[in-house]
């Protein structure tokens, strides 16, 4: 992509008192508002204030059976349906004592790629390119563009196809269960699909074609990224590491993405101190010798790249309540605000991408590592990419070794579990507390929304100063706003007009 003109044209907003206050953040779930005070160039407020309606899900989920619970939660969002559901069944068999089948593992892995492709394409067309190409919302493109259009609705169609062959529906998926499935694919359904997603590709190299003529804002600010990484049971590698440490893992691109890795978790004991502070990005993951993380992992960020077993979630994801915000924002143990989603797992995980999608990010301008928030949307093309390769070779596993009705895992227990998924905005962590009985007594989820908050808020602690100092004109600063925080794709989607700037 290319670099957008960092000095806008000189405006009317740089000097004096000045007050901006947001209404209606509509792509996340709830209501929000945000209310900025300048003085002589100074912030001296700024308040990302999400006011959501209670959803409630943690409190009626106590008493439910355990085997509800996947599809009680897959209703938390529609568009992450599968990633709710793949968390929370990932939490129960832990608390179960289940291990799923290899099937059951390609299945699962297959339609978390289906979810990520319909998610990102929905973002990149739908909602980010309009800022990119100077128009309020799609539907002008359907006139301007319509074999853009066109093909956003190829890929995105197909993406729900895939979720609906292996999930029983396009979202909700019924089929998928704690311990197995009720529904396999059958073998023309998985030939039809094989052949859909390769002749996608040209759509995607399409695509690529499109967002390299786009300009990419410039912000930059030292961030910590977290997100799940499969180790592979090896250390990390690191920048700038000795030629031992490179050696550590496999080489980028050698990983087969069918198999993975399952490894025992490990105690929470083994967890070692955490690392001193050191400047984000400069010490960060250059990759493990297992497979680009979605479905499973250890938790690593550019702080602090030593694994952390899902099971200890909470010594890296620390919830606080703030004043201004009926969310809870989330902070590390190394730094007070961080991010999750396209652009985390690609500075941690990079080099376990497939080789299209290096090319892609290569092509793109995209390398690790990245601070730049508004380059997510471009780590989301990236991943595209990998997940389309990634789902054409799990159904290739899939056709040599034909699904076939297996029994339903049973508990052989009831205790508590944690699951982690990566969804298109990030890594999600269900947590459950199981009685003698097998029904929930305690529930926790922290999804990525939620832990973007703070930084999104940081974020825009650095730009709109930096906006004003350059003379910006409000409409610039508005418009700079929407796509700052449109590029952390917020959950919810239905809005026409993002942010509704009032200047007093």
């Amino acid at each position: 992509m290319k670099r957008d003109d960092p000095s806008p044209k000189k405006g009317d907003g740089a000097s004096g008192p000045v007050t901006i206050e947001v209404h209606e953040v509509t792509r996340v779930e709830g209501h929000g508002s945000i209310s900025v005070r300048l003085d002589d160039g100074e912030i001296t407020k700024l308040e990302l204030q999400i006011i959501e309606s209670p959803r409630f899900f943690e409190a009626f989920l106590r008493g439910r059976r355990y085997d509800e619970v996947p599809h009680i939660t897959g209703r938390v969002c529609g568009i992450c349906s599968v990633g709710h559901t793949t968390a929370a069944t990932k939490a129960i068999e832990a608390a179960c004592g289940i291990a799923p089948s290899e099937q059951t593992l390609r299945l699962r892995k297959l339609i978390l790629m289906g979810e990520e492709i319909q998610s990102h394409v929905l973002h990149l067309y739908f909602l980010a390119a309009p800022d990119f190409l100077g128009v309020g919302s799609v539907i002008p493109l359907a006139k301007t563009h319509p074999d853009v259009v066109k093909r956003a609705l190829r890929m995105k169609k197909l993406a729900n196809d895939l979720c609906r062959i292996v999930g029983g529906r396009h979202i909700h998926p019924i089929a998928y269960h704690v311990g197995g499935f009720s529904h396999w694919p059958k073998i023309d359904e998985l030939r039809e699909m094989k052949q859909r997603l390769e002749t996608a590709r040209a759509d995607l190299e399409e695509t690529a074609a499109l967002f390299s003529r786009l300009a990419v804002p410039e912000l930059h600010r030292d961030t910590e990224y977290l997100s799940l990484t499969d180790t592979g049971g090896k250390q990390p590698r690191r920048h700038g590491g000795t030629e031992k440490d490179e050696r550590a893992g496999t080489g980028p691109g050698d990983i087969d993405p069918v198999r993975g890795s399952r490894r025992k978790e490990r105690q929470s004991e083994e967890q070692d101190t955490p690392l001193p502070h050191s400047p984000c990005l400069r010490d960060s993951v250059v990759g493990f010798s297992g497979e680009y993380a979605f479905y499973d992992g250890d938790l690593v960020s550019t702080r602090d790249p030593r694994p952390t077993p899902v099971a200890d979630y909470r010594r890296r994801v620390i919830e606080d309540v703030v004043a201004h915000s009926a969310a809870k924002h989330c902070r590390s143990p190394h730094s007070p605000t961080f991010a999750v989603g396209a652009l985390a797992r690609f500075n941690n995980n990079h080099a376990q991408l497939h080789p299209a999608a290096r090319r892609v990010a290569e092509a793109l301008g995209l390398k690790a590592p990245c601070d730049n928030p508004f380059h997510n949307n471009t780590a989301q093309l990236v991943e595209t990419v990998h997940c389309m390769e990634t789902a054409i070779s799990l159904i290739d596993a899939l056709l040599a070794d034909p699904p076939r009705p297996e029994p339903r895992v049973q508990p052989t227990r009831f205790a508590r579990g944690v699951g982690a998924a990566e969804v298109p905005r990030g890594v999600l962590f269900h947590e459950y507390t199981l009685d003698d009985k097998g029904r929930v007594a305690e529930a926790n989820l922290i999804i990525p929304t939620g832990q973007n908050l703070a930084n999104i808020e940081a974020d825009m602690r650095a730009i709109v100063p930096q906006m004003l100092g350059q003379g910006a004109e409000k409409d610039q600063i508005q418009q700079r706003l929407e796509m700052l925080v449109r590029a952390y794709d917020p959950c919810i989607s239905c809005a026409t007009h993002f942010l509704d700037i009032e200047w007093v």
